[in-house]
């Protein structure tokens, strides 16, 4: 395995502590959202929200932490990189469309996260041994 996809593997391993810390934070105080990220629209955060906030930070703590395991799971690699797209676009979205999450550090962290995720898996593909189908589809483009 490549030196880069070991990096790649605690990296994604530290994402994945941090948010089971979010995923605590999230059901223990729910104003911890309206004072961190969604300070636009604090009235819009309720104990509900939190909670399906903080689910959904467990479930991408959860595959992300399985992909740092085992992260030569192309399959597993690929829904992993498609939790940091779905959390810059929900971000994104909230600061730029909703409005209700102004670009503080709060926001701004999760975004940096989420970019350079993307950036280290998108470049990780390249560290990928090639499978039987890849060299076999090669050789029938080559006949």
């Amino acid at each position: 395995m490549s030196r880069f996809l070991n990096v790649l593997r605690s990296w994604l391993l530290m994402v994945s502590v941090i948010a089971m810390g979010n995923t605590v934070q999230s059901f223990r105080d729910h104003s911890f959202l309206s004072e961190k990220l969604y300070t636009g629209a604090p009235q819009f955060v309720n104990g509900l929200q939190a909670r399906t906030f903080g689910i959904w930070t467990l479930l991408s703590s959860i595959i992300r932490c399985a992909c740092a395991i085992d992260i030569q799971n192309r399959t597993l690699y690929h829904i992993t990189l498609w939790t940091f797209v779905l959390a810059l676009g929900h971000f994104l979205s909230e600061a730029f469309i909703y409005k209700t999450a102004p670009l503080t550090i709060g926001v701004m962290a999760p975004l940096i996260v989420a970019s350079f995720s993307i950036i280290g898996m998108l470049i990780g593909f390249q560290c990928f041994p090639e499978t039987q189908e890849d060299v076999g589809a090669r050789q029938k483009k080559r006949n």
